[in-house]
């Protein structure tokens, strides 16, 4: 069915138009237990300011039948997706009955069957305009309402939705039929319906009632995890609701596992998840670090996002980066998470400043005609430099005014829509400062400052430059100096510094042996300290004293790397270096993930083997520490190169399903692959994914039929669970080391593209994006190039093409660079 994407200038026309009184939605899924349809009944209660007006409701399924004010509408007022409605009242009652067969694609809702025990679920996830595609709605952010929920579901299924049920009753012609209170006024995206004949668990913790849900198959894993999850919910709702000075006002708040699913959705009162968070295997340190932010960054958004919701998506940034700084404050401040900080520089803050550095930046508050457009806004910059400007902010006018400015914002907002202005005017006031400059100077501009510290006998200047030459923002940060010893590096003290324009003094900067630019992470910027300090933050950063600072030390050095400014062999030594010494959990994890990327993609293909085994050595000795044997054995696993490494990993992968998945994967992509030992291990595996694993142990081969294999299930026929399952199978088929053969396989990615049909983003970006390819050559790179710049390229694939090429031409300097 075809579909306009609504524009902002259409929702503002609306919403100037019409108030939304209130949603009663029926809802039947009764078909979905053995087919494929779901049919609702919207019953949508709204008022218009001007009687005889004209406006439309969304609908992007088959509309069996409308009535407007009991006026039965034509056919011919469905078009593209949306239903005329004409000669408005002031008061109106629309009802519109539909269907939708489209229950397997992910476009808003899908149907999955468990591949081990044949059970059927069905989850639904709107964000940003894909209610429409389920029941009618006036699918905007700013029409905020509440939605009553009544859902016929098969005998056996639990429905979930934003509160508990009311009541459920049997229905005379079969299955239960599951009646849901009144939501609080919300925005149709963060509405939910949720079904299947779930696990359940419960326990009543901090004055509310919190639950976890997931498929019957991943019930032990569900159940090993559930001290941890009910332990963060319970610590981040009571942080939450004391610093932002609004309790989450409802008793329930559940968490639903589910299959296929892409990240999680703050739904109110009820986040879905994607359920391969659910380890299969363990999960280390970093892992459990990443969910606990994740439930945070999800429980953040009911107060950021839900309770009070940006008008339009060009201010997205108000949800997602808000939730993902909030998720790490919290998990410092609330959890045992305490490197949070550290483990989001040497991890994710990497990947914004990858974008913005790139052609595919943009300003974190940008231009968003339509919600296309927004679609393509789910990005590193929104979320992660986003998160990192919100963390300089706070530097800037300090936590207390910040969080005095929040608590403010809730209570003057409430169930209301805000735009950016209102934020920053009441962390403003709160501050005693006006933001005004500020708030232009980051979130309309596009690009990455360039800090430099010179130093000399009269004291030390921060040179500050701006992306393009344009003018520097200001920036707030600290300087911490430190002298050598032969103890290490000892600590001299820490500059506070607040930068204006091109040039800052630095009074007071004591003589050191090293000065640490932006100590303590506070700023958005590339730092380079001054040239006598560069050699040690280099070569020593390992002596340094906090794994904050160490992560620091790494990233200058990738992103020198990027820049050309450090080889590929120069980064490796320094990122070993530190591993050799590190024992923070908390960025353990993030610096293998560099290094790996160092050995393998960086590297030109002949230095690979001697590189990658560099790090396996590294690697072999992290596995004697307790507390990082499963991630440096992980690495093993994707760096082994002799006898003596499979001799290592072997003992190790006997009683460890995931490490001997990873150990059969490279030993096929060195040529040794054991059809026998796959069969074995799927057979011995019950894991509901597990035959996504053992294709890509198939597709790590350098055969043309093996990734002919690969490619049809991820292309054709689209069978890779999203997320966790589709990065491994990913990380499985992209082999940089198989030279030529990558290469015409890059080349099919770009013809993939090609060829996919217009519209659909939201079932499919997940796909396009983490099947980029990770090696290519400079043919690939000018066709990407290319392919964006043509007429009518989704925004979302310009944006997945600009900044992957980007990557595959820095790595193809690095790869040359001597």
């Amino acid at each position: 069915m075809r579909d306009r994407s609504l524009t902002m200038t259409e929702a503002r026309e609306r919403a100037a138009l019409i108030d939304v009184d209130r949603y009663d939605i029926a809802v039947d899924l009764r078909g979905l237990f053995e087919g494929e349809v779901l049919e609702a009944t919207s019953t949508i209660t709204f008022r218009c300011r001007r009687p005889g007006a004209s406006t439309f409701v969304d609908c992007v399924a088959e509309v069996r039948s409308a009535t407007l004010n009991g006026v039965e509408l034509d056919a011919s007022a469905v078009v593209d997706g949306r239903i005329v409605l004409a000669d408005l009242a002031p008061e109106n009652l629309l009802v519109v009955c539909s269907a939708q067969a489209d229950t397997g694609t992910g476009a808003g809702i899908l149907r999955t069957v468990d591949p081990s025990d044949e059970l059927v679920y069905v989850w639904t996830s709107f964000e940003p305009d894909a209610a429409r595609r389920v029941w009618a709605c006036f699918d905007q952010p700013d029409l905020k309402a509440p939605h009553r929920f009544s859902v016929s579901a098969p005998e056996t299924w639990t429905v979930t939705s934003n509160d508990g049920p009311e009541s459920v009753e049997g229905l005379p012609d079969g299955g239960r039929l599951w009646a849901f209170p009144d939501t609080p006024p919300l925005s149709t995206y963060v509405v939910v319906v949720n079904a299947g004949p779930f696990h359940e668990l419960r326990e009543e913790r901090g004055g509310h009632s919190l639950g976890l849900y997931c498929r019957q198959s991943l019930k032990p894993y569900l159940e090993r995890d559930a001290d941890d999850l009910f332990a963060a919910t319970e610590a981040g709702l009571a942080f939450f609701g004391e610093r932002f000075g609004m309790p989450f006002p409802q008793v329930r708040y559940d968490q639903v596992f589910v299959p296929n699913m892409g990240g999680a959705m703050e739904n109110w009162g009820c986040v879905t998840w994607t359920d391969s968070v659910l380890h299969r295997s363990p999960p280390t340190h970093h892992q459990r670090a990443m969910v606990n932010s994740v439930l945070l960054h999800e429980m953040a958004h009911m107060w950021f996002g839900d309770l009070v919701t940006m008008r339009w998506w060009d201010d997205l940034w108000l949800n997602e980066a808000f939730a993902s700084w909030a998720a790490t404050w919290a998990a410092v401040g609330a959890t045992p998470y305490t490197d949070g900080w550290a483990t989001f520089l040497a991890g994710l803050k990497l990947t914004g400043y990858q974008m913005d550095m790139g052609p595919a930046s943009h300003p974190i508050r940008g231009d968003v005609p339509d919600v296309a457009q927004a679609m393509a806004n789910f990005d590193a910059i929104t979320y992660v430099k986003g998160q990192s400007v919100l963390a300089q902010l706070v530097a800037y006018v300090g936590e207390d005014a910040f969080v005095a400015g929040l608590a403010a914002y809730f209570r003057d907002h409430v169930w209301g829509n805000t735009v950016l202005g209102d934020l920053m005017s009441a962390i403003g006031r709160a501050a005693g400062r006006d933001l005004t400059e500020w708030t232009t100077a980051w979130f309309d501009r596009a690009g990455t400052d360039t800090l430099r510290l010179t130093t000399s006998a009269a004291g030390g200047e921060i040179l500050a430059e701006g992306p393009g030459g344009d003018e520097p923002r200001p920036h707030r940060l600290d300087i911490a100096s430190f002298r050598r010893t032969a103890q290490g590096l000892e600590p001299l003290g820490v500059t506070e510094v607040e930068t204006r324009g091109e040039r800052s003094a630095v009074p007071g900067l004591p003589e050191a042996d090293l000065h640490l630019l932006n100590h303590r992470d506070l700023t958005f910027a590339a730092v380079r300290t001054d040239d006598a300090s560069i050699p040690i933050l280099l070569g020593e950063a390992g002596r340094l004293p906090d794994p904050l600072s160490r992560g620091l030390a790494v990233a200058t050095a990738w992103d020198m790397l990027a820049k050309g400014e450090l080889a590929t062999d120069d980064f490796l030594a320094r990122v070993l270096d530190v591993l050799s010494v590190e024992r923070s959990a908390g960025v353990v994890e993030p610096f293998l993930t560099l290094a790996l990327k160092a050995a393998e993609q960086w590297s030109a293909p002949a230095a690979v083997p001697e590189r990658l085994a560099r790090l396996a050595d590294v690697a072999v000795g992290l596995a004697e520490v307790p507390e990082h044997r499963s991630p440096a054995l992980r690495t093993l696993a994707a760096a082994a190169t002799s006898d003596q490494h499979f001799a290592v990993l072997d003992p190790a992968a006997s009683d460890n399903l995931d490490l001997a998945w990873r150990v059969l994967t490279r030993r096929a992509a060195l040529g040794s692959y054991d059809a026998a030992a796959v069969e074995a291990l799927l057979e011995r595996d019950p894991d509901p994914d597990a035959a996504v694993r053992a294709l890509g142990v198939r597709a790590a081969r350098a055969d043309d039929d093996a990734k002919q294999e690969a490619w049809t299930e991820a292309f054709g026929k689209r069978s890779i669970p999203a997320s966790i399952p589709l990065v491994q199978f990913a990380t499985c088929f992209w082999r940089p080391v198989q030279g030529e053969l990558m290469v015409r396989w890059a080349h099919r990615y770009l013809d993939e593209l090609e060829s996919l049909p217009a519209g659909g983003m939201l079932a499919i970006s997940g796909l396009v994006r983490n099947m980029f390819p990770t090696t290519g050559d400079h043919a690939f790179v000018e066709r990407a190039h290319a392919m964006a710049a043509a007429a009518g390229t989704d925004p979302t694939i310009r944006t997945t093409l600009l900044t992957g090429a980007d990557t595959i031409a820095r790595v193809l300097r690095a790869r040359n660079r001597r």
